[in-house]
């Protein structure tokens, strides 16, 4: 899979990046906030994104919205630090294909991308 990964915290985009390569996935950009994050979504075309939930400027919702309009049928994993029930409702109805609990696994993440292969 082409993975756009959005995610303000360079170990940790470096972290998903490797794990992502390590699983045989190309991850065909990064971006650090919302802007370039639409900028790149627009410009790569992703098959899935990978997108921190708490970013500088907008929000990961406000972007997963973003991309969803652009793209309705757009995978995006959310990632976050956040367990709450409520947000991952608000997460699912607003398109997020799954939710990515920090910190997690090697294995959590192969689980997540599995499914997304489906």
């Amino acid at each position: 899979m082409k993975i756009l990964i959005v995610e303000d915290n360079a170990l940790m985009s470096y972290t998903i990046k490797s794990l992502l390569q390590k699983l045989g996935h190309e991850v065909v950009g990064e971006a650090e906030d919302g802007e370039s994050a639409l900028q790149a979504y627009a410009a790569l075309k992703p098959e899935a994104v990978f997108l921190d939930l708490i970013l500088p400027g907008k929000s990961g919702v406000e972007i997963l919205e973003e991309i969803r309009g652009i793209d309705p049928g757009a995978r995006v994993v959310i990632i976050t630090a956040v367990d709450q029930a409520e947000l991952d409702c608000k997460l699912s109805k607003k398109g997020a294909a799954a939710v990515l609990r920090k910190p997690f696994s090697y294995e959590e993440l192969r689980e997540v991308v599995d499914r997304m292969a489906l």
